[in-house]
């Protein structure tokens, strides 16, 4: 008889999940308070909004492509050089467009800091994602393996 060790699956804290959408949500209110008040034309701030949209979608793709293909390859050569070049063009391009606006410096840091702070918490966010969605489907798993060994050691009773 084979002894079996039970499945312990890693959930994330309620306190850990709370300080990623707070942090997530506090770098969406810090860079849309940056572009509102941005002194700049009309034309710099839509084009940072849309900087900031693609730096954002690219971020969840390529999260989500590295966590696909963490522990074998399932995307193509070509998907990868795809995801990984969106993320970097879209960096690129708001990097320089950030760059070449006419502002004061101390508000191209404050655009910059909370941009680079609304990336990194879209990452945490996608992890964070990621994990709960990995730990339900575990625990589904174990619940029908436990109802299937339930169901067979009811049969063979009777």
């Amino acid at each position: 008889m084979q002894v079996q060790h039970p499945i312990t699956v890693r959930k994330d804290t309620g306190a850990w999940k709370a300080q990623v959408w707070i942090s997530f949500g506090a770098a969406a209110l810090l860079c849309g308070t940056g572009l509102a008040y941005l002194p700049g034309t009309d034309l710099d701030r839509a084009f940072m909004v849309m900087g900031y949209v693609f730096c954002l979608s690219t971020a969840f793709a390529l999260a989500k492509f590295v966590r696909d293909n963490e522990m074998r390859s399932q995307d193509t050569p070509l998907w990868k050089v795809v995801v990984w070049s969106g993320f970097a063009f879209a960096m690129a391009l708001t990097g320089w467009g950030l760059m070449r606006m006419s502002i004061n410096p101390t508000y191209k840091a404050y655009l910059g800091v909370s941009w680079l702070f609304l990336i990194s918490s879209a990452f945490t966010l996608a992890k964070t994602l990621r994990d709960a969605f990995d730990a339900a489907l575990s625990e589904a798993h174990r619940a029908g393996r436990r109802a299937a060994a339930e169901s067979t050691i009811t049969d063979s009773r009777a």
